[in-house]
């Protein structure tokens, strides 16, 4: 039986990091309880100076200090295991796995937290995929366990027990390891670790075709999930149950799962761009305070120039002379900048007017219309008329959906005017793009009776930035959607009209534009252009981020156009890197 497969990367991701360096053993219980030992047992003073610097988390001053314990002549083997441990757990909080993995292998089997060097080393190599080691480490980490040691959690153990055999697919081993561990958080009603143990169960049954097991697992996850603010718990067990349903054949439940993943994928990219944002301001912050503290310098220096000049005073009047004509040319300079900056910010406090006048003006008539439909669906929900219901719900869908258009490209635009948006040109596939954007507009097309073809050639190779290619796409066939009438048709190819340029072509049998309206949008001078169809919702914004965003990949854009015979978008990007 065929199935497709998304689970592992769900699997991965509750597997790793339930361990102990993600729990008990990093809290100031495990650091205090390390230093006090090194105490009492009169310590040389590289470990006890290294005991500190462990306890502050200052990881290479630990490293700097056990190292020179571990080079004094004639060391101890406590003084050694501890110098040791010291290392391997600050390699371990500086990712580097293999030197930690290294330290504790050099720690003597009579030290006492064999417990916690087994399961530490069970994490490092489960990390590094190592699944047999993992499973060899964890075994003797239960093996040392004490229901008096409180720095260790016994269930990660036996959980990642579960999860190492279930990478080596072996099911009989894993299973009872899994379900004691999820029997484990039933009992401390953990949500979020309850998901991951829903989640590996699922995947135990669903790798042996045991559907009938795995998937009231998966549901049980997804449900969980929902209940949580975690935007990527909600993106991965919403996409499990896409393909669920895909392999059960139940399309349309797998395409509102899909569709719910990716909302929540938009959202979590969202949450990504905020704290790009702020980032971009703390940045910024930074650079102000070292330039005030630079101009301070300055200015410290002009003060002992002016002693200088006091002392010598033919040379001073010579050199201040100078200096006088150095700022009168510097502030004309200046004065030269400020002023082709204001003639800057003025033109983009016009266009931010301008953007804001049509875009509130859109966004008011947007809200006027749904609180006007949701007037009617009242009166007709009293009235139980159905079909109206029908109506109304399709209308307000379409409403919303263009104010989220709207205030989507209005987001894009604001960060490609402020140059705050990631933007990488590689080789990019065009076939594979317009197939996944246009897979997006499925239930719109089906909606608006509408037909798309994508005869894109699966060769033609383009270098461009892969989202702002996407962002184009998405206006563009936004476009075609909203100007065609239904039972219209939609062509997306592509064309080799030079060696340098490929040409993507979305092609419409809508409503069409007039030559002077053609002209216009072709124009880079405007932002906003007058509708010619008031019956369609638009303020032009998407266009010009269009053109601004193709301008941008190096790309050339062009309308073909005839008023009543549709429209063709062409969008021209270079083959190779030497046309940027």
């Amino acid at each position: 039986m065929h199935r497709n497969y998304f689970f592992f990367g769900l699997l991965f991701f509750f597997s790793f990091g339930k361990g102990l360096s993600q729990k008990k053993a990093i809290d100031s219980i495990f650091y205090n309880k390390i230093n006090s030992e090194i105490n009492k047992h009169n310590s040389p003073l590289p470990l006890l100076k290294a005991s500190t610097f462990f306890i502050e988390k200052n990881w290479d001053s630990t490293l700097i200090y056990t190292n020179k314990q571990l080079n004094v002549p004639n060391i101890n083997l406590n003084t050694a295991d501890y110098s040791h441990f010291l290392r391997a757990f600050s390699f371990q909080k500086k990712k580097l796995l293999i030197e930690s993995e290294k330290e504790f292998n050099l720690i003597s089997e009579n030290f006492k937290h064999q417990d916690i060097i087994n399961s530490i080393l069970g994490e490092l190599t489960l990390n590094q995929r190592k699944f047999k080691k993992a499973i060899s480490y964890f075994k003797k980490a239960l093996k040392f366990y004490s229901y008096k040691n409180n720095l260790i959690d016994k269930n990660s153990i036996v959980h990642n027990l579960g999860l190492s055999y279930l990478h080596l697919k072996k099911f009989n081993e894993a299973e009872p390891y899994l379900i004691k561990s999820l029997e484990f958080h039933k009992k401390k009603n953990d949500t979020i670790e309850l998901i991951g143990c829903y989640g590996d169960i699922a995947t135990l049954y669903y790798e042996q075709y045991k559907d009938d097991l795995a998937i009231p697992f998966f549901e049980k996850a997804y449900s969980l999930a929902k209940q949580t603010t975690n935007f990527d718990l909600r993106r991965s067990t919403s996409k499990n149950m896409s393909v669920i349903e895909e392999n059960r054949k139940d399309f349309k439940k797998a395409l509102a799962y899909r569709k719910e993943a990716q909302q929540w994928k938009d959202s979590l990219n969202d949450q990504n761009k905020i704290y790009a944002v702020a980032q971009k301001e703390k940045e910024f912050a930074v650079k102000q305070k070292q330039n005030e503290v630079d101009i301070l310098q300055v200015q410290n220096e002009l003060k002992e120039t002016q002693r200088t000049i006091f002392l010598y005073a033919a040379i001073g009047l010579f050199v201040l002379l100078g200096i006088s004509l150095y700022f009168y040319r510097e502030k004309v300079k200046r004065n030269k900048i400020i002023a082709n900056q204001k003639e800057n910010l003025d033109a983009l406090n016009a266009t931010k007017d301008k953007l804001f006048s049509i875009v509130s003006h859109d966004l008011r008539s947007s809200v006027n219309a749904l609180k006007t439909s949701n007037g009617s669906l009242v009166k007709n929900l009293d009235s139980n008329n159905l079909s109206a219901l029908r109506n109304l719900l399709q209308k307000n869908s379409a409403i919303v959906n263009g104010a989220y258009g709207l205030l989507d490209n209005l987001l894009n635009w604001a960060l490609l005017q402020t140059n705050q948006g990631y933007f990488s040109i590689s080789s990019l596939r065009l076939f594979f793009i317009t197939e996944q954007v246009s897979y997006n507009y499925q239930p719109l097309l089906l909606e608006k009776e509408l037909s798309l073809e994508n005869t894109v050639s699966k060769k033609d190779i383009v270098f461009a930035d892969q989202e702002s290619l996407k962002i184009v796409l998405r206006n563009l066939l936004d476009n075609a959607i909203k100007f065609s009438k239904p039972n219209g048709s939609i062509k997306i190819y592509s064309q080799n009209s030079s060696d340098d340029f490929c040409d993507l072509i979305i092609e419409d049998t809508g409503l069409g534009m007039s030559e002077a309206t053609r002209l216009e949008l072709l124009k880079d001078t405007a932002l906003l252009h007058k509708k010619e169809h008031e019956d369609v919702i638009g303020t032009g914004l998407g266009l010009q981020l269009c053109k601004s965003m193709i301008r941008k990949n190096n790309g050339k854009f062009d309308i073909e156009s005839e008023l009543g015979k549709g429209t063709k978008m062409i969008v021209s990007l270079p083959k190779n890197p030497s046309n940027e």
